[in-house]
């Protein structure tokens, strides 16, 4: 038994269709359905057909049981805040009142007594635009920076002298996609950016995962936006990790087999220089194909030929209660099971 069917199978369990994560609608979530243009697809599964499905997006975040936020019991002269269960506590500027600057001085100073009092560990400020000049008032106080993201900065303090801090790093790496779309006539979907790294270069359509996206999705969406071809997921195909990527992260990009349901060419003129679909024997002999990709549509191509396909399975932990998606090689054996 391989282990991603031992994972599976004792932690987890499969949901009757793929994609049915998308109809879900949780306690503290609400999801609405957004008619667009990208006729997205949902998983292949050698032992079903494939399936057309709405895109289904949540209006608000999920807040699973797993996250255990409650407010805190505090004085009124103390910033309540969220606990959660490494024992900290999250202040959220969006649920304070408006004070000055002595007052939001005298206020935090009050907070950080009680808060050492009661023997809280990490304190987190989340401070808005709006609020910007907490912000000084806070690196005052002993507070340093965590992450930000548009219209607000997380700021956070260690209160504990006898213990050094074990805080996790904000996300440090990028999650990029290609898709590689072969049609019936063995020509391979390629295109040439606008704005490359090297001029002329002929590569696979793809780009960034959008926050919440699913990897498959983001694939299927890439090549669409990019070059108008509908295509549905037959397997995944590699994965390249690298580092001192964009904004100093590392770098993780994810190629995955599509197969096309058009072969109409709709070019990107914002993004897209050239867009072709190229035959296989060219491709392979090309001198603006680098040998990196040559090698990713041979690994593909040798994978269908022997029966092998990476592919994907809706999952939803037992425990956490947590959809996710888990990748693994499709072998008589490992086929995911309640």
């Amino acid at each position: 038994m391989s282990p991603a069917a031992l994972l599976s199978r004792s932690n987890c369990f499969m949901l009757n269709a793929f994609n049915t994560w998308r109809k879900f609608n949780f306690v503290t979530a609400t999801t609405t359905t957004t008619t667009c243009n990208i006729n997205t697809s949902s998983y292949n599964n050698n032992n079903s057909n494939n399936k057309r499905f709405s895109i289904r997006h949540r209006e608000n975040p999920v807040k699973n049981s797993y996250r255990s936020f409650k407010s805190m019991d505090a004085p009124s002269d103390v910033f309540r805040g969220v606990t959660d269960r490494f024992n900290g506590v999250t202040v959220d500027g969006k649920q304070e009142t408006t004070i000055d600057h002595t007052e939001f001085r005298e206020k935090l100073q009050k907070s950080l007594d009680f808060w050492t009092s009661q023997k809280k560990r990490a304190i987190w400020f989340r401070v808005y635009k709006d609020q910007a000049d907490w912000v000084p008032i806070l690196a005052e106080s002993g507070f340093d920076f965590h992450h930000a993201r548009t219209g607000v900065v997380i700021m956070y303090r260690w209160l504990p002298k006898d213990e050094t801090p074990n805080l996790p790093h904000y996300a440090h790496t990028l999650l990029g996609v290609g898709g590689l779309v072969i049609n019936d006539q063995n020509e391979i979907l390629v295109v040439s950016d606008r704005n490359a790294l090297i001029n002329n270069i002929w590569k696979l359509p793809g780009g960034y995962v959008e926050p919440n996206e699913n990897l498959i999705d983001a694939a299927v969406r890439e090549v669409e936006e990019e070059t108008g071809i509908r295509t549905t997921f037959t397997s995944m195909v590699c994965l390249r990790h690298s580092h001192s990527g964009n904004f100093g992260c590392s770098d993780i990009y994810i190629v995955m087999g599509l197969k096309p349901q058009n072969l109409d060419l709709t070019r990107c003129n914002r993004e897209i220089e050239r867009v072709r679909w190229m035959p296989l024997d060219e491709y392979f002999v090309h001198p603006q194909v680098l040998e990196g990709n040559r090698h990713v549509a041979r690994t593909y191509l040798d994978n269908r030929k022997r029966g092998l396909d990476f592919t994907c399975a809706n999952m939803l932990h037992n425990v956490l209660k947590k959809e996710y998606q888990l990748y693994y090689v499709d072998t008589a054996d490992s086929q995911p099971k309640n």
